[in-house]
């Protein structure tokens, strides 16, 4: 294992440490406990506030996207690890501003029990939780069981939308409504190429042959739909379009926006190569792009591989997706 740390157990807190001495004026931590981490003016009384949470290893996700017009808040596990419910506890008594709290995270079973847990002992304090689950990965169960399904880097376009209603000051239930609503309409499909290694492992995560890929493996290295011989980034776009585009019932005319993004050791080149086929596919579909994002949005420590995320927009979603916000790892202006 070759990584730049000290010891693998002080990664997490140690980088954590890092990020809120390069971001004060953004981001602070609710109590004496570093994995707690809110805006640096939380609480804004009378917005509803967002929280979200999960295992490190996957910057900017999940507290990369704690800022103006995002997110209010993240409880932050060890690598590929829940945090807790105390911790997420924490993270919602500092962010409550008296307009109640929306959880946004991804269908994990650690998260999911121990936010249900957090969200029940915050109710005990009269702070109101709704949760919203991300289930956006295509490639972890089929349409009649969606419910199934792994939340993966369209778990951004929740927290882009959702932190924009609650910005305009839209209430609980609006708030709400606009996270479900961009996670309608919104499916993602990813390839890996190479593992990655988890500090207190010391190890890869899974082994894959020098000339081989894995479509629709999730980001912890969780298994995919079929793993075979490399193929051309037209050829591996070309999959995960058709997958995409199929499930999410894309018809000419829609307006969708596109994220291709980086699982961590893949080039931005690499990047653009595979977004400019999907331009060309959508093109040919006469299906418009509203906006693109390409980059690191949701990686997987060092894997190789990218991940494509197509969310569907009307003028409501599109407008949210348009305001501004500001965190240390998103600026739109």
């Amino acid at each position: 294992m070759k990584k730049i740390l000290n010891q693998p157990a002080d990664f997490v807190p140690e980088m954590l440490d890092g990020l809120l001495k390069a971001h004060p004026q953004q981001l602070a931590h609710a109590g004496d406990d570093v994995h707690c981490i809110v805006r640096a003016d939380a609480p804004v009384s009378g917005k509803v506030a967002l929280a979200t949470g999960g295992g490190s290893g996957h910057l900017p996700v999940f507290l990369g996207y704690v800022g103006k017009g995002m997110l209010d808040g993240c409880a932050v596990g060890d690598v590929f690890a829940s945090p807790s419910a105390e911790q997420m506890l924490a993270v919602t008594q500092r962010i409550h501003g008296g307009a109640g709290v929306v959880y946004i995270y991804g269908n994990y079973g650690g998260d999911v029990m121990n936010f249900d847990m957090a969200a029940e002992m915050a109710s005990f304090e009269d702070i109101e939780v709704r949760t919203v689950l991300v289930k956006d990965d295509v490639a972890s169960a089929p349409p009649q069981e969606a419910g199934r399904r792994r939340g993966v880097a369209g778990m951004v376009f929740a927290f882009k939308c959702a932190g924009a209603k609650a910005d305009m000051g839209a209430s609980l239930d609006d708030v709400v409504a606009a996270a479900e609503r961009a996670l309608a309409n919104t499916r993602t499909m990813g390839v890996a190429l190479s593992p990655c290694t988890v500090p207190r492992a010391g190890k890869p995560t899974f082994t894959i042959g020098e000339n081989e890929m894995e479509i629709g493996m999730g980001i912890h290295g969780e298994p995919g739909m079929k793993r075979e011989a490399l193929q051309t980034a037209d050829e591996i776009t070309q999959r995960m379009m058709a997958a995409i585009l199929d499930d999410l019932q894309a018809t000419a005319g829609d307006r969708l926006a596109v994220m291709v993004n980086g699982l961590g050791a893949t080039p931005p080149e690499e990047l653009y190569i595979i977004y400019r086929k999907v331009h060309q596919i959508l093109t040919d579909r006469k299906i418009a792009v509203h906006r693109a994002y390409v980059g690191e949005y949701a990686t997987s420590m060092e894997m190789a591989g990218a991940s494509l995320t197509l969310m569907r927009v009307d003028d409501e979603l599109a407008a949210l997706l348009d305001h501004p916000a500001q965190t240390p790892f998103f600026v739109q202006v």
